[in-house]
């Protein structure tokens, strides 16, 4: 019955069924990250982003009690909000960390030295002592709460306007573009000509070439960091823009090449051998016809590298971060930014999508060659 007409293959489906779930594979966790961007600390800590839109009920972090003080009769009162500005609801809460749950909303906690901690169901505390608590720590407060579904713009206001991280975010946003447009166009000039001589020119030893560079797509660069990096300290360009755009063009030159030659190869022989009976040069045969054609494999290649130079950590670290963070890139930024800030993981959330625009942009420009561009050289 597959083979009537009108009727769809059990293997159609079952390819629309799997090209679905990769796609789905693929958008979740730029989903998530999207999602976890506008969310505050205490519920990325609580609950997966996949839960956002839900009323949570979940344990918050401890709280310390603050707020002016006020003298009423014999004693101290202090008065405040556990969670100033958000609709709460207490379910239960503790002042230790081994009884969490250990009073009810309006319950009083006796503490030592005659102090005492209310807290309501909105989340309101008193905090009552028999003497002044000023230059002194206050306790901490464990709650369990229900807490509707919150988003908050106020992580992209302080990646983005806060001065303490715009300078540096701004100065790494431009060291990553100095990085990635030169390190996109160099390797694919260097590969262009590299693909056409393999591709139509006869020389001797073609052969070997091109099994060289199908054996090189599978080296891990990895193992070329350390040398390579002592090779360009040698003539002078580690630590410069200059050592990471070769370091990048060499890593990505077995790719384009390959991709390239193999596009360039699946063009019509007579175009070519017309163009050669009529007196032109390999040179004009190379600009005024190869090029041309052969824009959606440039094209290919060129989402690839931008891609892979614009998310790269581990090359600008061993090739271009320097003692004063001057050419530092977005990448790195993001690590030492996370890294000064401790477990804020919602500032890492926003600043990866921050840094992932840009790709997004290029890609989705782009992504009309980009299947073109792979299947060159596929069939004839």
């Amino acid at each position: 019955m597959d083979n009537i007409a009108g009727t769809k293959s059990s293997l159609v489906v079952v390819t629309h069924l799997t090209a679905l779930l990769l796609v789905l594979l693929w958008i979740f966790p730029t989903v998530g990250l999207f999602v976890s961007s506008f969310r505050t600390a205490d519920q990325i800590s609580s609950s997966g982003w996949w839960s956002s839109l839900a009323t949570q009920e979940a344990q918050n972090p401890a709280i310390r009690l603050s707020g002016k003080e006020v003298q009423e009769g014999d004693h101290f009162v202090i008065e405040g909000e556990l969670f100033e500005g958000r609709e709460v609801v207490v379910s239960a809460w503790g002042t230790s960390s081994r009884a969490t749950e250990a009073y009810s909303p309006g319950d009083t906690a006796e503490l030592s030295r005659d102090r005492t901690v209310t807290v309501s169901e909105s989340g309101a505390i008193r905090f009552t002592a028999a003497e002044s608590q000023e230059g002194k720590r206050l306790p901490r407060v464990f709650t369990t709460a229900t807490a509707p579904p919150e988003f908050t713009t106020a992580n992209y206001e302080l990646m983005l306007f806060d001065p303490e991280n715009t300078e540096s975010m701004t100065r790494a946003f431009f060291n990553t573009f100095t990085v990635t447009i030169p390190a996109t166009i160099i390797p694919i000039l260097v590969a262009a000509f590299a693909a056409y001589a393999l591709a139509w020119m006869e020389f001797p030893g073609r052969a070997i070439l091109v099994a060289a560079i199908v054996g090189l797509l599978v080296v891990p660069l990895q193992l070329a960091l350390i040398p390579l990096l002592k090779l360009h300290l040698n003539i002078g360009i580690g630590k410069g823009y200059i050592g990471v755009w070769l370091a990048h063009t060499g890593f990505g030159l077995p790719l384009a090449i390959y991709l390239l030659r193999n596009y360039m190869a699946g063009l019509p022989r007579d175009i070519i051998e017309n163009a050669r009976v009529d007196g032109a040069t390999d040179f004009q045969i190379f600009t005024k016809i190869i090029l041309p054609l052969s824009f959606p494999a440039l094209a290919a290649f060129a989402i690839f590298q931008f891609l892979w130079t614009w998310n790269d950590l581990l090359v600008a670290k061993v090739f271009l971060i320097d003692a004063t963070g001057q050419t530092t890139v977005m990448t790195n930024e993001i690590v030492e930014l996370l890294g000064t800030r401790g477990g804020n993981w919602e500032i890492l959330a926003t600043a990866a999508f921050v840094s992932m625009a840009v790709p997004l942009i290029v890609f989705f420009a782009m992504q009309r060659y980009l299947v073109r561009g792979l299947l060159a050289g596929s069939v004839k």
